[in-house]
């Protein structure tokens, strides 16, 4: 991709939208684009790497702030593949903790709608019941919310 003055070519190539591109680059994840005579940003192939990295990472469930330490680590001469790897790694172990939670949750649904009489309308329904007295997962204690007095 050439130098072009149009964000849209860019956002269109990376199938993002505009303002998406705009909120990296307030963020810092991408350069403030030098601009033409006309006013135009311009962009250019490294702003096109740049931006896939940016959603590959996302893709891969790296935060925004992680995505700038990546990129960070990815423009120091001295890092080395390790750094990035242990981060890597740090990302599975949160990938495996949010499984986790999923199949916890899971496992709440499926109590739930086995507990629930089918078709009815004329009672309580313990799915709600359950949430209701938040007896459905298990949370931290800095989750639970206290009657006011």
């Amino acid at each position: 991709m050439a130098k072009t003055p149009f964000i849209g070519q860019l956002a269109r190539a990376c199938g993002v939208r505009v303002t998406t591109i705009r909120f990296y680059e307030r963020r810092g994840l991408l350069p403030k684009p030098p601009r033409g005579a006309s006013g135009y940003r311009l962009y250019g192939e490294a702003d096109l790497r740049r931006l896939r990295f940016i959603q590959e990472a996302k893709t891969l469930g790296f935060s925004l702030g992680e995505i700038a330490e990546l990129m960070a680590l990815r423009a120091a001469s001295d890092t080395s593949c390790s750094r990035v790897r242990d981060r890597a790694i740090g990302k599975i172990g949160d990938v495996e903790r949010k499984i986790r939670q999923l199949q916890q949750f899971r496992g709440a649904l499926r109590h739930l709608v086995a507990q629930c009489e089918r078709g009815g309308t004329d009672g309580d329904c313990p799915i709600l019941e359950a949430m209701e007295h938040a007896a459905v997962t298990p949370r931290s204690k800095t989750a639970r919310c206290t009657p006011s007095r």
